[in-house]
């Protein structure tokens, strides 16, 4: 690891970086960056003094960083809850603290991988979590409050973009869809919606759905229920008020979904908005083995998982047109997840007599 340690934290306003070296030094004044201009905090990080670039420190409810860190080549650490003091309602652990916590104690962080992204190291915990919420996310299913894909035997399938809006690839995304006059879901982050305002006019001005994708793109099981009512609520208020609606669908970050979690979405007013193929994108393994998992997997009803922002998401928009043309050639309709039918409710086991 650098000897330097770059805390970012997020606010609602953005993010706040402080950079401490060994001895707890601070290397520049604290800074404040909005979520549109992580471009040039990463060139900023690149340019500090020094024979390389601070170690990045963020907490697991930071989500929306590791990606274009990581592909910039910077090294990005995570310190998970039980290292950290309590967190605000809505924010993130101070910057000064998370980097504190790597100068002090290292070896206690978790190296984030572009193959694990933010839950490097946590996959057994979030497999288990998802199978302990089995249960519940089928009941959640029966009674029409989660969705995962469309009635097998009607030719829509869905295409859906999650982590936007970004300020480059957003653009390139619409122009895609309209070329092919397809129409498409956008899963959008609250961070961003409040950044670019414009892209979200854009997208939802040319028919699109926006959907709800958290604020900070955090691993929610790590949220107390007030924590996650307040993600969801900032992010569908500042929808509303850009679109004129807020979001009827709600696609948790990573999909990642637990008894306690479940608990309190059963409780709020949207719909789990889940899908049965995932692009892979994020893992950016080139546009031809993006494109070839898609229609390796798609069919009458699916709804497919790509993203337009989190990262450098030039591979998916190469992939794009070959993954339009190739479902359409097969008579699928492209349409918004709210336009899927839902498949019919399977009837339980028959009780007694």
């Amino acid at each position: 690891m650098s000897t330097r340690y770059a805390g970012i934290a997020w606010t609602g306003a953005g993010y706040r970086v402080e950079v401490l070296d060994a001895a707890g030094r601070r290397v520049a004044e604290p800074g404040d960056w909005g979520a549109d201009r992580v471009a040039e905090l990463i060139a900023w990080l690149r340019g500090l003094d020094g024979e390389r670039p601070p170690a990045v420190v963020v907490d697991s409810t930071n989500g929306l960083l590791d990606g274009p860190m990581t592909a910039a080549g910077l090294e990005v650490y995570r310190a998970d809850p039980w290292l950290l003091p309590p967190r605000p309602r809505f924010g993130s652990v101070p910057a000064g603290r998370l980097a504190e916590q790597a100068r002090s104690a290292p070896g206690t962080l978790a190296r984030v991988t572009t193959e694990g992204g933010s839950l490097t190291g946590r996959a057994d915990e979030f497999h288990e979590g998802v199978r302990r919420g089995e249960p519940m996310l089928a009941a959640l299913t029966a009674a029409g409050r989660c969705f995962e894909h469309g009635r097998r035997d009607t030719p829509r399938a869905a295409l859906t973009f999650d982590d936007g809006p970004d300020p480059v690839h957003t653009r390139r995304i619409l122009e895609i869809l309209d070329r092919y006059g397809v129409r498409a879901t956008f899963f959008c982050v609250g961070h961003h919606v409040a950044a670019l305002p414009d892209e979200v006019r854009r997208i939802a001005a040319a028919g699109h759905e926006v959907g709800n994708h958290s604020w900070s793109h955090p691993f929610l099981p790590d949220l107390t229920p007030e924590q996650l009512r307040e993600q969801l609520d900032r992010t569908a208020e500042a929808v509303a008020r850009v679109t004129g609606g807020a979001p009827t669908w709600f696609r948790p970050p990573y999909g990642g979904l637990d008894p306690e979690v479940l608990a309190t979405l059963a409780e709020h007013p949207t719909t789990l908005a889940l899908w049965d193929v995932d692009s892979r994108d994020w893992a950016r393994p080139g546009p031809e083995r993006i494109a070839a998992t898609v229609l390796g997997a798609a069919g009458p009803g699916s709804v497919v998982l790509m993203h337009e922002g989190g990262g450098d998401r030039g591979q998916t928009v190469r992939a794009l047109p070959a993954i339009i043309e190739g479902l359409l050639a097969r008579g699928l309709e492209l349409v918004p997840v709210g336009e899927l039918p839902a498949p019919p409710v399977q009837a339980g086991p028959a009780g007694p007599p």
